[in-house]
């Protein structure tokens, strides 16, 4: 399972396993899961359309071939029991409950799996230790969850006016009718208008937020408290489905000017560490569920990009100029490359004869390696030591 941080990025990998798995000419394949349509290159796309098959088929279709990978995005990481799942990848940030619920779905026992492995591009050690440490002993949960929180969730998410008590009732009779999803689409989209065209950006955040919150807090007292209103059900029905088509502010990708300035090509991989966290061998006291948090924008963590760069370069920078393996890529791989497709070789080699490709060919090698000499002084030695010309 890869876990990640938005259905954008959950579609690109996607893109870009298919494309590694093809390029290796691997007999499998990945599944993608995140909730509604995603605008994504000009189109709109779904679950559906990209794996080719119902979302409803999603849990039954990973454990079968071909399809070894699942990539969510805010799915399968809550009450998803699957016992074939034994590796996760996680490109997103996890805390709290959240993160005890997501690393949770690989402890589940098959007869054939003796062990798990969760490789994290994000949370340190240290987040990860303090989101388990509550639940590892006895758990007490500091204070009771007020159900009248409800009557002020919807009273708020009423004042809106992103929706109509008819819009509603509407949608929940058709669902229990068992309406296919084109009849339910319509009313959602007049609603997801509302809410873009009279809402600014503090009041979607905040209406967004608090129809998450009751969403949460009603599923959970629903499971504990005897049924007894009926307003309470329907507008579950609703935001269950109304939540997901509503967009998400638009930030900009403030990383752009910070990959400009990094070569991708000077960093590798390297295992630095396997660890087992700990936790202490301790009952744990936790809040009740929060009922009445709204949603808000959080602010971005800025910093000069010279410290960025230099936190990159702590942590991913530590190879040497003298790297051997990455020199030798460029000797047997790249110029090689770059020479064959220079122009004025290539049409030497059509037209001419070996004397005069020859000299077409020297001229291209000449133009590659002045080009590389402002990237790599260091692949300039190696000719000296050991001539490839």
């Amino acid at each position: 399972m890869v876990v990640t941080g938005s259905i954008e990025r959950a579609i690109q990998y996607f893109h870009a396993f298919q494309a590694y798995l093809a390029e290796r000419k691997s007999p499998y394949r990945a599944i993608v899961a995140f909730s509604g349509e995603h605008a994504y290159g000009g189109q709109p796309v779904s679950e559906a359309s990209l794996n080719g098959f119902p979302s409803n088929q999603i849990a039954d279709k990973i454990r079968e071939d071909p399809y070894r990978f699942l990539i969510v995005a805010d799915k399968f990481q809550t009450g998803y029991d699957e016992p074939l799942l034994h590796t996760m990848y996680v490109d997103k940030v996890l805390s709290g409950v959240m993160a005890v619920q997501t690393l949770s779905r690989l402890n589940r026992a098959h007869p054939q799996k003796h062990d798990t492995f969760v490789l994290d591009f994000v949370n340190d050690p240290e987040t990860i230790q303090k989101a388990f440490e509550p639940y590892y002993r006895t758990t007490i949960i500091a204070d009771e969850t007020d159900p009248n929180k409800l009557h002020d969730l919807k009273a708020d998410l009423d004042g809106y006016q992103v929706y109509a008590p008819e819009e509603v009732d509407e949608l929940v009779r058709l669902y229990l009718d068992g309406a296919e999803r084109d009849r339910l689409d319509p009313i959602l989209d007049a609603c997801v208008t509302a809410y873009m065209e009279h809402l600014d950006e503090d009041a979607q955040i905040d209406f967004k937020g608090k129809a998450k919150a009751f969403l949460r807090t009603y599923h959970f007292l629903s499971s504990i408290l005897p049924y007894t209103n009926a307003e309470w059900e329907k507008l579950s029905i609703f935001l269950n489905f109304l939540v997901p088509k509503l967009p998400a502010p638009k930030e900009g990708d403030l990383s752009k000017s910070i990959l400009e300035e990094i070569d991708m090509d000077s960093y590798r991989v390297e295992k630095q560490a396997t660890m087992r966290i700990a936790l202490a061998d301790a009952d744990a006291q936790v809040d009740p569920l929060p009922a009445g948090s709204g949603g808000h924008k959080p602010e971005p963590e800025l910093d000069r990009l010279s410290n960025i760069i230099k936190a990159f370069n702590d942590q991913f920078g530590n190879i040497p100029w003298t790297d051997a393996d990455r020199v030798q890529r460029l000797i047997t791989e790249e110029i090689p490359t770059r020479v064959a497709a220079d122009t004025a070789y290539q049409n030497a080699r059509k037209y001419s004869d070996k004397q005069n490709a020859r000299i077409e060919h020297d001229k291209a090698l000449g133009r590659v390696m002045i080009a590389l000499l402002k990237d790599d002084a260091e692949l300039f030695k190696r000719p000296v030591k050991n001539p490839f010309i």
